[in-house]
């Protein structure tokens, strides 16, 4: 079974959502669909109804955290609803209004309370704040976390390695060499795959992103591994089973994954 661990499903158009998830359907892609805020959380569930493999996730990304910081209780019954909590965290880098960034905070802080309290897997956003996202990462004891599109400094990047945080690796490592370094850094066993979709191939390139394109950065991490495709998306596969566990929340869920005669 193939992983994308970071996309965005509700931000396909109805005409080529459909196509979407028969992609997802026909190459047996389990999607994990990040939300950005309640609207999102709520289309997601509805593509979540549509396909099997389809998990949606509720967050508040940083970029809307100042329209959310004073209405936190709002998002109590999301935060509790949802398996894991993404797309969440910081971002000093595309927001460049220092005037934001305590909203950021505060919101993120809210969301790795509840992660703590509730025993919750994160996806995280940490665009030029590598080094507070790490630090909030300790304060708060955060142990399961999905670092999306890591892009910062290495010295960041071990401390994180070291704590044993997951990273998703996207279409961007058949781009940019840096993201080379990255992925050569990284242990295989704290490898998921990723496409973002359907923005991230959009920032790359232009064109929206399709869920196929995962095997893309499947071939492209076997290759930089030495390994065959095959056991990459083996190896995705039991790095994902790891760090969820013995969760037993999610045995229903993950059952219901890995059963292709279930429909839909």
């Amino acid at each position: 079974m193939l992983i994308d661990a970071h996309a965005h499903l509700d931000l396909y158009t109805d005409d080529i959502l459909e196509s979407a998830l028969e992609e997802i359907k026909g190459h047996e892609i389990f999607t994990i669909s990040n939300s950005m805020d309640p609207a999102s959380y709520r289309r997601n569930l509805e593509i979540g109804q549509m396909s099997r493999l389809v998990l949606p996730t509720f967050g508040v990304h940083p970029w809307k955290a100042p329209e959310y910081v004073q209405r936190l209780q709002e998002l109590t019954g999301a935060v509790e609803q949802s398996l894991m909590l993404g797309e969440i965290g910081l971002d000093h880098q595309f927001v460049e209004d220092t005037r934001q960034y305590p909203a950021q905070r505060e919101v993120f802080e809210f969301f790795l309370t509840a992660a703590k309290e509730q025993d919750k897997i994160v996806n995280l956003h940490t665009k030029g704040a590598e080094q507070e996202t790490f630090k909030l990462l300790r304060q708060y004891d955060i142990q399961r976390a999905i670092v999306h599109w890591y892009s910062g400094p290495l010295d960041i990047l071990r401390e994180l390695k070291d704590r044993g945080i997951y990273f998703t690796v996207g279409l961007e490592v058949l781009h940019s060499d840096d993201i080379k370094t990255i992925v050569r850094e990284l242990p295989t066993e704290l490898l998921l795959t990723e496409t973002d979709n359907p923005g991230g191939l959009e920032w790359l390139t232009g064109v929206p992103g399709m869920p196929r394109m995962v095997t893309e950065v499947v071939e492209a991490l076997a290759k930089l591994r030495g390994i065959t495709a095959q056991e990459m998306v083996q190896a995705v596969q039991s790095n994902f089973e790891r760090l969820i566990g013995d969760d037993s929340r999610w045995s229903e869920v993950y059952t219901r994954i890995l059963n292709k005669n279930q429909s839909p």
